[in-house]
């Protein structure tokens, strides 16, 4: 499959800010990413990230940890050791020592404790996934992307160009699904015509 970047919303992220350890640093703590938890992206789309998208060894991967999705605004770096990214059985914890140093970054850090900001969202290029019909929609399972960014959001909205990208694949995926059933009823016509021409 060809890779396509992406950006998805995790619900109920909660993250907060934390500097009660003793340590007298401040972090922003929380679950970038729940495995095995339906998302209603939009109308008729539905994601779910599985525990085998992420790679095992996701904290010796080079991730970063923005504001919002935005390049310039940088919170954390697993290479730099200012985010570290824990895969367990619920999901994608990570963890951002703040830069005290940084102004927007403190700025952050006290919309978070204040608890204007708990919403976390992530951007990857999906490698693998599995999409399936019900009657409310499709279901899209990811079972294995390429992470490289997590964001920390004020809104937890999906944007309206990745909704035309999902839209797109949606598309891709109904044509696939035509063209099997089309084939497999000319297959099943052939059958039935070669049964009763002997």
């Amino acid at each position: 499959m060809i890779q396509k970047k992406r950006t998805s919303l995790t619900p109920a992220t909660h993250f907060r800010a934390a500097d009660d350890d003793g340590s007298g640093e401040k972090r922003l703590e929380g679950y970038f990413i729940r495995f095995n938890e339906e998302t209603k992206l939009f109308d008729g789309y539905f994601e779910t990230v599985s525990p085998t998208a992420i790679a095992d060894d996701i904290q010796k991967q080079d991730i970063r940890a923005l504001f919002d999705h935005d390049s310039a605004k940088v919170l954390g770096r697993t290479s730099a050791n200012t985010l570290t990214l824990t895969k367990d059985d619920k999901g994608l914890f990570g963890s951002v020592l703040i830069n005290e140093d940084d102004p927007e970054a403190l700025s952050v850090y006290a919309k978070v404790m204040r608890g204007d900001i708990n919403s976390a969202s992530f951007a990857f290029c999906i490698n693998s996934d599995d999409m399936t019909r019900a009657e409310d929609g499709v279901h899209d399972t990811l079972t294995d992307v390429q992470l490289f960014e997590v964001s920390i959001v004020t809104w937890p909205a999906y944007p309206t160009t990745e909704i035309g990208a999902r839209s797109q694949d949606v598309a891709a995926f109904e044509k696939r699904e035509f063209e099997l059933k089309k084939k497999a009823k000319v297959k099943e016509l052939q059958d039935k015509w070669k049964i009763q021409s002997f």
